[in-house]
């Protein structure tokens, strides 16, 4: 998982990151996202033939992330699905949403990291294969501190009338939006690659890094 060394910066309105330069983006709108994945797929699969037993999984992955990341409000979505020899691609995802609250008089929730971090629900795992959620204060260069959850969550189906949920790792960096009360950027990374835990937690961490608020 470490063969990633070129980095490609991603600018949106108000903010930048970095992600992988073999990530995948795209348009995350309804009436337009099957056809940007579709023929991102096809040229993926262009450059690199051995891919093709993949391609139906791919697509698949990114539909599913790309209409997740629309129904969070998301302004960015990257992507990554790549095989690494074994016979399913190992994927996961990246998200950064501008995001706040307000209390039940009206009033911006505070959103000072650590307040944030008071407010946010640590879980431990009573036993093996349980989930679990760690709640930290974490500071991201250039940027300040941050509040952020790690861990293996059941995370509920969007939009299923059973309420059913998929275990997935999960990161989510709070980072509060400068002069903007109440405002947070929420840098979200997930996997359903559970294996692979650490080492996502150590991708996301580094794409969060490299965040930076720009005017």
């Amino acid at each position: 998982m470490a063969r990633y060394t070129e980095a490609l910066t991603v600018e949106r309105g108000g903010f930048r990151i970095k992600v992988p330069e073999s990530w995948w983006e795209f348009d995350v709108r309804p009436e337009s996202r099957d056809d940007s994945i579709r023929r991102m797929v096809d040229e993926r699969v262009r450059l690199h033939p051995e891919l093709e037993q993949y391609r139906d999984a791919y697509v698949t992955f990114l539909r599913k992330a790309a209409a997740d990341a629309w129904k969070s409000g998301a302004l960015y979505c990257g992507c990554m699905a790549e095989s690494f020899g074994g016979e399913t691609p190992i994927t996961g995802s990246v998200t950064v949403s501008l995001v706040g609250g307000r209390t039940k008089a009206g009033d911006p929730l505070a959103n000072d990291p650590a307040a944030i971090a008071a407010q946010l629900a640590v879980k431990e795992a009573r036993r093996p294969g349980d989930s679990w959620r760690e709640v930290t204060t974490v500071d991201i260069p250039g940027v300040g501190p941050a509040a952020r959850t790690r861990g293996v969550e059941d995370v509920p189906v969007p939009d299923d009338a059973l309420n059913r949920t998929v275990r997935a790792v999960l990161m989510q960096t709070y980072i509060p939006v400068p002069g903007q009360e109440g405002k947070v950027a929420l840098v979200a990374g997930s996997s359903q690659v559970l294996d692979l835990a650490d080492s996502f937690f150590d991708i996301f961490d580094a794409i969060t890094s490299t965040f930076r608020f720009v005017s």
